[in-house]
């Protein structure tokens, strides 16, 4: 009863600090709900009431959620960064909505798994993270692709400067022969030159967006050049085998530290396998660690160990080239 308590107001306490950071964002003085109370109610004119019908009613009610999210990442400008760098094919509304409905799951696996009851919340939290490590996956990927694709856009556009075109219509070139994700990015680029935006602060924006250190050199050797002059051509092809030899060490970093990696795996899953593996054969020799208080403890350290001996791995294989 005591955990069932807990739970119950740890899920309400959660549940406030939603409504909560809802109203903050939302605020209460909304002019365009009072504009549509008027015009319900007839204080407004009949060409007013025409444009307020159900199905305008419906999609601004629904739209709701959508202006939360859109005032969320107003205030968190590197969260709505994340979207644009992942490409992400969900609005942050979807995203929020996917997130929940994730939490729900979590909670209805612990459920079905017979998992302890302060369990339900972390099963949750866990399963409301799967959407967010769903996004970072595939803002890394699409870094990797960029990283990998840069040399031979540089090249790309050290020839079309050798042949004499500008260096927009190299960038052209670019957009025109090489695949997604540097096409795209380079082709917004483009547009923004295009538009009257200065070539150095197109490329900054496109860093903003791809934060790649091998494409800062190049937006830097831009701007010296378009400076003090300078053969751009022939730094360009330096900077293109400087990346393809950085690869090259990379590749031979990543074998060397496979069993590291390997090794960091195994040691932050076994404990939790083997802590489900005995949960199942005997629930009660397990169940000390909630009931009991030296046993809460003890899973608090646990927790905090793995994730220091996940820092620790991580520090040890990661090899800056």
């Amino acid at each position: 009863m005591y955990l069932l308590l807990v739970s119950a107001a740890a899920f309400m306490g959660v549940t406030a600090l939603m409504v909560a950071v809802m109203s903050m964002f939302t605020g209460f003085s909304d002019r365009g709900l009072e504009t549509r109370l008027q015009v319900l109610t007839g204080k407004k004119t009949a060409a007013e009431a025409s444009a307020v019908t159900k199905d305008v009613l419906l999609r601004e009610g629904v739209g709701g959620l959508s202006l939360l999210a859109d005032k969320l990442m107003e205030k968190f400008s590197n969260l709505k960064l994340l979207f644009v760098q992942a490409n992400s094919p969900i609005t942050p509304t979807q995203f929020f909505l996917i997130t929940g409905a994730s939490s729900g799951v979590g909670v209805v696996v612990a459920i079905i798994g017979r998992a302890p009851l302060p369990l339900y919340p972390v099963c949750g939290a866990v399963f409301a993270l799967f959407p967010l490590g769903w996004l970072l996956w595939r803002r890394r990927t699409r870094f990797k692709k960029f990283a990998a694709q840069l040399p031979d856009g540089l090249e790309l556009i050290a020839r079309a400067l050798r042949s004499g075109h500008s260096l927009s219509a190299g960038i052209g070139v670019v957009v025109q022969e090489m695949p997604d994700p540097i096409s795209a990015e380079f082709g917004m680029c483009y547009e923004e030159q295009n538009l009257g935006v200065p070539i150095e602060q197109a490329l900054k924006s496109m860093h903003r967006r791809m934060p790649n250190m091998d494409f800062k050199f190049f937006a830097t050797a831009v701007t010296i050049q378009r400076q003090s002059g300078g053969d751009l051509a022939e730094i360009l092809d330096k900077i293109g085998h400087i990346v393809r030899g950085r690869f090259r060490i990379l590749g031979q970093v990543a074998a060397l530290t496979g069993e590291g990696r390997i090794s960091g795996v195994v040691l932050m899953a076994l404990p939790i396998a083997l802590f489900f593996a005995v949960y199942y054969l005997n629930q009660e020799y397990v169940m000390l660690l909630f009931t009991d208080p030296i046993g809460r403890k003890m899973v608090g350290v646990a927790a905090f160990l793995q994730v220091l001996g996940a820092i620790t791995i991580n520090k040890i294989i990661a090899i800056k080239v």
